[in-house]
């Protein structure tokens, strides 16, 4: 298989290697000075997988190594993209595991407009980029919303999530991790919040449980951590859903076109950061948790930087949304990496 490798590749292996020794994520320096040492030494660290290949067998190869065999109808919940521009995971890349799983492609409707705010464009747009020719496509909300309960009820009463998620006994939160205009980044918790909220769900979260219709949405978007607080309670929400009797989900980062833009941006800005990877964990919080590790504690060198990343998740408090579903009881950000490439 061939590898796609980043120019400063000592330097990843040394910082992944320091964290197998020390069973725990890496912070970077700011996070450090806040971190409560009792409470990440109560947790066991959870066990993260990373591959610095990205091919659809490396794809294969860390989904096996989780261990969590499916049952049942899996879905594989993506973003398709906005627009041909957009940096959301080709179909080539997750072909080979989605049919291994014989999974259905799983989306939500778009609260925002664009191409994929209506189920007939949706699936347009999903058939432009490809994604028809691997797998069948289901729109979890083409049929409307369900409420499926949460935890905390800080800012959100309840989930509103596809209909259609029923149907399904195991899921594959295939996320890419990118940056994100609202929330910072995006990554597998906002890919089982945000992602498997139906397009009235979207609302609710964006607006931190003011609204829950598209309709003035973006008159009720003033709330940062509301919203970030609430995308952790409706990702735990889905976790929850998935680890009832009979059913499981686990979670999968890509690391690769790594904008500041989130495949949401139909014309995203360029990215500035190489390829790094792919991560998987049955912990989500780890999981996000190791990829901002690996972002902000990235060594910059020609054409390969992470300051804009970094800068925007700043700007927009983005880890705290991985810090909150911490607090709620969703994972740890405490993480072993075991790293599953061979020792050249």
């Amino acid at each position: 298989m061939k590898k796609h490798l980043r120019p400063a590749l000592s330097t990843l292996v040394a910082f992944l290697f320091l964290c197998v020794i020390t069973s725990c994520g890496a912070k970077n320096k700011a996070q450090n000075e806040e971190a409560n040492a009792t409470e990440q030494t109560e947790k066991e660290p959870a066990t993260v997988y990373f591959t610095q290949e990205i091919s659809p067998e490396s794809l294969v190869a860390i989904y096996d190594a989780l261990g969590v065999k499916p049952s049942g109808r899996v879905a594989v919940k993506i973003s398709t993209g906005e627009s041909s521009k957009s940096n959301n995971l080709s179909p080539e890349l997750i072909k080979n595991l989605v049919q291994k799983v014989d999974g259905t492609l799983v989306e939500c409707n778009t609260a925002y407009g664009g191409n994929r705010s209506k189920t007939e464009d949706h699936l347009k747009a999903i058939a432009e980029r490809g994604y028809l020719d691997i797998a069948d496509v289901d729109i979890l909300d083409a049929d409307g919303s369900i409420n499926i309960p949460v935890r905390d009820t800080t800012w959100i009463k309840y989930d509103m999530v596809g209909s259609h998620l029923p149907n399904y006994d195991f899921m594959i939160n295939l996320a890419h991790f990118k940056g994100h205009a609202m929330g910072g980044f995006g990554g597998v918790l906002k890919n089982a919040s945000i992602g498997v909220a139906s397009a009235d769900g979207k609302a609710y979260i964006h607006s931190a449980g003011v609204v829950d219709t598209p309709e003035h949405l973006w008159e009720h978007v003033d709330n940062q951590d509301g919203f970030l607080e609430s995308m952790a309670a409706s990702a735990q929400a889905v976790h929850d859903y998935f680890k009832q009797e009979g059913k499981d989900i686990v979670y999968i980062n890509v690391m690769n076109n790594m904008s500041i833009d989130c495949d949401c941006d139909g014309n995203p800005h360029a990215p500035e950061l190489k390829d790094m990877g792919i991560l998987a964990s049955t912990d989500p919080v780890a999981l996000d948790r190791a990829c901002l590790d690996m972002v902000f504690n990235h060594e910059p060198s020609e054409g390969d930087t992470a300051e804009s990343l970094k800068e925007r998740i700043n700007k927009l408090h983005g880890t705290h949304t991985v810090e909150y579903a911490e607090q709620i009881g969703l994972g740890t950000q405490n993480y072993t990496i075991v790293i599953l490439d061979p020792k050249e």
